[in-house]
């Protein structure tokens, strides 16, 4: 499980923001917090803010992080352009804090998460500029242990690394092969190397999704479900739907001819619906559904993924086609043990505000982003937040109420809109 999630001079954020999924000392909701070994963490957080506050920037920071842990092992050497012609395996680099210009420090992302499995603790991170990795650590603390072990560090002064947690085996294998571009932990995975396998496979099995961008919605919303042609399969789907949408009783799926002969087979899907005026199922191509509906088709696979294997799911805009007791519902699903026992994380953004007032998250699981006038967000949870008076805020307090009349800040500055139309 995702302790927590730091990061700095990303996009829109200038210092370290820190997402802290570990549960505070309050009372609410109680049982949505999962005990492990000395750790109490939490299930869901929710992210609100105004528009261009930072929300989707730390979806993306953690979506960067991911990427590179996934994927860093193919962009060894592509820094320079003469050893690379294909754009796609250019590294890519951190689009830093972009409001100073002279701003030369790396970019940052680190994590602390428990292997429910074995209760150890890690904490994996690194810091990168345009030439590539400029630090990367991994250090681990049994569930019996006093104090963290050093697995690796590497720096861009090789005389500082130190890998003494690898085995001298893992290590010469590592240093051979490892390249500026190229995260330990990525090149690790690659080699079958245990302790960098531990990690890089964690992340891999996370899921980022954005419905905020067109061209990832187009891709999410033709994503079909591992062996979805599998009558076992779609009477899964099926179970899922009838949770929000009763009306789909079945599934017809029709292989079309490929336009070319090496090209890949097409799939026509027909979402079923009984008829008004018979027994007879009258078929509706699934992309003549409703938006809402074929977004959770979209979701399906990634629930899955995450609720089995105990992962996290990031989801910037959740609201965005779904009615507000469909995602109370997807609330429930993560915070109840009963329907979560992997103890699966969500994490969304979101500017639906009834889900401050439906008595659905703790106030540990709601935080906020802001922006100042010079152009830096800020991340906070309501837990931790003190207005003027000092005093945090209580439990009993209508915290939708509170929060559009901008009692906890992230809310945007409104003038009236004015349209000049031409002569």
């Amino acid at each position: 499980m995702l302790l927590q999630f730091n990061f700095s001079n990303y996009k829109s954020f200038h210092k370290e923001a820190t997402l802290d999924l570990s549960a505070t000392g309050i009372s609410e909701l109680s049982h949505h917090v999962v005990q492990l070994a000395d750790e109490k963490v939490l299930p869901v957080s929710a992210i609100f803010g105004a528009n261009a506050s930072g929300k989707s920037n730390v979806y993306k920071a953690f979506s960067y992080m991911r990427h590179l842990i996934v994927s860093s092992f193919q962009y060894g050497g592509s820094s320079d352009t003469a050893k690379t012609s294909d754009e796609s395996s250019t590294f890519p680099q951190p689009p830093r804090f972009a409001w100073t210009t002279q701003n030369m420090e790396p970019a940052s992302f680190e994590v602390y998460c428990i292997n429910p499995s074995t209760l150890k603790t890690y904490n994996y991170g690194f810091s990168v500029d345009e030439k590539g990795i400029v630090e990367e650590w991994l250090n681990e603390k049994a569930k019996t242990a006093r104090k963290s072990k050093i697995v690796f560090y590497r720096s861009r002064n090789e005389k500082e690394n130190d890998f003494s947690g690898l085995t001298k085996t893992d290590t010469n294998n590592l240093l051979t092969a490892l390249e500026p571009e190229v995260l330990v932990i990525s090149l690790g995975n690659k080699l079958k190397v245990k302790k960098c396998q531990t990690i890089a496979q964690w992340f891999y099995l996370c899921e980022t999704t954005d419905y905020g961008d067109p061209g990832e919605n187009f891709f999410l919303c033709h994503r079909l479900p591992i062996n979805f042609r599998e009558k076992e399969i779609q009477d899964r789907v099926l179970q899922f739907f009838a949770s929000f949408d009763e009306s789909i009783k079945g599934f017809k799926i029709e292989e079309l001819p490929s336009e070319e002969d090496d090209s890949p087979k097409r799939i026509h899907i027909e979402s079923l619906h009984q008829a008004v005026d018979s027994d007879n199922l009258i078929g509706i191509g699934l992309q003549q559904e409703s938006a809402g509906t074929i977004k959770m088709f979209s979701l399906y696979p990634v629930l899955m993924n995450v609720l089995e294997h105990g992962t996290v799911l990031f989801v910037d805009e959740l609201n965005s086609r779904l009615h507000p007791l469909l995602v109370r519902n997807l609330i429930r699903l993560f915070s109840d043990q009963g329907t979560n026992p992997n103890h699966a994380q969500l994490i969304f953004t979101t500017h639906d505000t009834w889900h401050l007032s439906n008595k659905s998250l703790r106030r540990d699981e709601i935080w906020f982003t802001s922006k100042n006038t010079e152009g830096e967000s800020t991340l906070y949870s309501l837990a931790d937040f003190k207005p003027e008076a000092g005093t945090k805020i209580r439990k009993d307090e209508h915290y939708e109420k509170n929060y559009l009349l901008g009692k906890y800040g992230a809310i945007p500055s409104l003038n009236s809109i004015k349209i000049i139309f031409p002569n």
